[in-house]
């Protein structure tokens, strides 16, 4: 049984499937026709409908924050923002351009796990055929499996340890919430190992740039500023982007 605010959070993921597929739903309209009346509750189950819509709209606020600590959005906007730093060019791509990029390859890589979701979960329950709990369990499912397969044991076994609750024998027995954890250092530390191997070219030229220009006196010149177009012209030829992206969506599998 899920507890209030486990439901409140999947409910924010099973909001954004809603979202994503509303269009092939076509007994469901896309924009519902919401009234909000002012007055006085006469019965128990007027205030627990006014609660559960406060609910609803709490947890909008934290959707995307559940599409950024579920998905594979950490890890890609990580590596993107290394190889930015690593290459010395500031602003370019700019936060936008890094952002929205990072969200679209979320997209296709998560668009299998979405959609085991909708056709198990978001469907079924739009047709009426499971209840509403079984339909947040259908639907947070793939959501986990996505996740226990980019998470490390050692990043798992932490928060497991560090919890109260009793040791899981398999992976049905794990919260969610302690499993979104350990997947996020788990990404962090993935990102940041591919932003290691990222800088090593970048700092190879930095330091051939330097000892040349240390070695022909030119002291006051930033390296910087010399190596820059060098580093751009490398990332360039080797078609840098391309490789860059195939080794992300690649890591996911």
């Amino acid at each position: 049984m899920f507890s209030f605010w486990q439901k409140s959070f999947l409910f924010g993921g099973f909001l954004l499937l809603f979202l994503v597929f509303s269009g092939e739903a076509s007994a469901a309209p896309l924009i519902p026709n919401v009234s909000i009346d002012v007055g006085t509750a006469n019965k128990p189950q007027d205030v627990a409908s006014t609660l559960q819509l406060m609910a609803a709209l709490t947890v909008l606020t934290i959707a995307p924050s559940i599409l950024i600590m579920t998905t594979a959005f950490v890890r890609i906007v990580v590596v993107l923002s290394f190889l930015r730093q690593a290459m010395s060019t500031q602003t370019a791509p700019p936060n936008m351009v890094i952002i929205s990029l990072a969200m679209f390859l979320t997209f296709y890589i998560m668009a299998p796990y979405w959609s085991q979701a909708n056709e198990n979960g978001l469907q079924p329950y739009l047709a009426g055929k499971i209840t509403q709990e079984q339909a947040l369990e259908n639907a947070v499912e793939p959501m986990r499996e996505f996740m226990f397969k980019q998470t490390r044991e050692a990043d798992l076994a932490l928060f497991v340890n560090l919890s109260d609750a009793p040791r899981p024998e398999s992976q049905d027995d794990v919260s969610t919430f302690t499993l979104i954890p350990a997947f996020v250092i788990s990404e962090l530390k993935t990102a940041f190992q591919i932003g290691f191997m990222i800088y090593i070219p970048f700092i190879v030229i930095d330091m051939i740039v330097a000892t040349t220009l240390m070695s022909m006196g030119m002291m006051m010149l930033p390296p910087v500023m010399i190596s820059l177009p060098f580093k751009i012209l490398l990332f360039v030829m080797v078609d840098g982007w391309h490789l860059l992206i195939q080794s992300l969506i690649t890591s996911f599998k």
